[in-house]
């Protein structure tokens, strides 16, 4: 009897072991009721973080919030996703982020809500759905209208006129930020966009079949970047906080932002009303409007978690909670057909406008080669501003970095 005792505790002792062991390779692989996002709007942190939660009370399924550091945000993400360290959702540009990372895309086509978003504004990769927008956003000029009229600034001279007039003032004209896309990123797209056929062009300047340095639109953006750099202030001295704090509190009459700002500006609860304006380059009248990160899934994350990561997006997009915080905490321009928002804030009113009008341009940042912004042309935007670089100067080195980032 008492072998037989001790034999069946010695298997209940195994089987007891045998099921730890199981449930915790289940851990191991994932097979937990929680997911990770990571993702690059810094604007929305604590706002998703907000949404997470509400999620969670919801559904019961916890939902981690990386946050990034610094402007490497698509080198973090590649790291993490190579080592298979990464997130289950994630943001990245649409283009050349979506190819370079197209490995790692799940295949989003059988969400509900994605055959009520315009055709154009999906990320497809062989004509899949890959990719969810998170919203139409616009950039150009966001400028304090008790201090600027848009009329009068149409072109360089114009726009060189009114830098001087605020200058004399006691005013910052115009203002960037040291930040990737705000130093550079951004304000390089108006040359690009205004072509006739900027993704020609694009293609051969990836091939270095043509040069900036020789084509009239990019004469021309070297000239405005120079007026910034002489009646401006330093932009290498001035974080996104301060750029956004000075446009607010009436220090500068104007940034080269988009409507993801008004959110940092409300903060501060303005005495002004505010408009958002086209960067005039050889006269250019619109507006930069485009989706500015989608939403993916890691297609390598273990299948549990990627049914919990699409049906966080169902609910973000489809449900009363989730729309209002896209709409009201995030402050998004809803893209799913039927979904409207009453609280959109002036700039993205803005946005919305030009958009109804047809009055907008591409975003060409979505097919610069990747990583190219952080790495190449940034150092080129900092010796510009720290020092005496000529304009042809500042065209051959935007140039070479080009070519440094098509491998050339």
């Amino acid at each position: 009897m008492k072998s037989n005792r001790r034999m069946l505790l010695f298997i209940c002792t195994g089987l007891a072991l045998s099921l730890s062991i199981y449930s915790c390779a289940k851990k191991d692989k994932g097979e937990t009721n929680k997911f990770i996002i990571f993702q690059s709007k810094v604007e929305i942190i604590t706002q998703l973080e907000a949404a997470a939660k509400a999620y969670q009370a919801e559904t019961g399924v916890e939902v981690e919030v990386w946050s990034t550091t610094g402007d490497d945000y698509f080198h973090q993400l590649r790291t993490r996703i190579a080592t298979d360290q990464g997130p289950t959702l994630f943001s990245i540009v649409p283009g050349t982020e979506a190819v370079e990372l197209g490995n790692y895309l799940e295949d989003l086509s059988d969400l509900p809500f994605a055959g009520s978003i315009a055709e154009s504004l999906v990320e497809k990769q062989n004509g899949k759905i890959i990719g969810i927008p998170y919203t139409m956003e616009g950039f150009g000029i966001v400028y304090n209208k008790s201090l600027v009229d848009p009329a009068k600034v149409r072109d360089y001279d114009s726009f060189v006129a009114f830098l001087k007039q605020a200058k004399a003032a006691g005013i910052n004209g115009f203002g960037l930020s040291q930040e990737s896309y705000f130093l550079i990123g951004h304000i390089l797209n108006t040359p690009f966009a205004v072509m006739k056929d900027m993704k020609t062009y694009m293609e051969r300047l990836d091939r270095g079949e043509v040069k900036m340095a020789e084509t009239p639109e990019f004469r021309e953006f070297a000239r405005f970047y120079a007026a910034i750099r002489d009646y401006s202030y330093n932009p290498l001295e001035v974080n996104y906080d301060k750029e956004c704090g000075d446009f607010a509190t009436g220090k500068t009459a104007a940034v080269h932002q988009g409507n993801w700002c008004y959110g940092m500006f409300a903060d501060y609860e303005p005495g002004f009303k505010m408009g958002l304006m086209p960067f005039p380059l050889l006269g250019n009248d619109k507006l930069a409007v485009s989706v500015p990160s989608i939403w993916g899934v890691n297609t390598r994350a273990p299948d549990a978690q990627k049914k919990m990561a699409k049906d966080f997006l169902i609910w973000l997009y489809t449900s009363p909670t989730g729309i209002r915080y896209l709409t009201e905490e995030f402050g998004f321009i809803p893209v799913v057909r039927g979904v409207t928002s009453k609280t959109l804030d002036p700039l993205s009113a803005e946005v919305l406008r030009y958009t109804l009008e047809g009055k907008i341009i591409p975003w060409a940042t979505n097919l610069y080669p990747a990583g190219i912004v952080d790495v190449h042309l940034v150092p080129v935007a900092q010796r510009f501003f720290s020092s005496k670089m000529s304009t042809d100067e500042f065209l051959a080195a935007l140039d070479k970095a080009w070519a440094n980032a098509n491998g050339r």
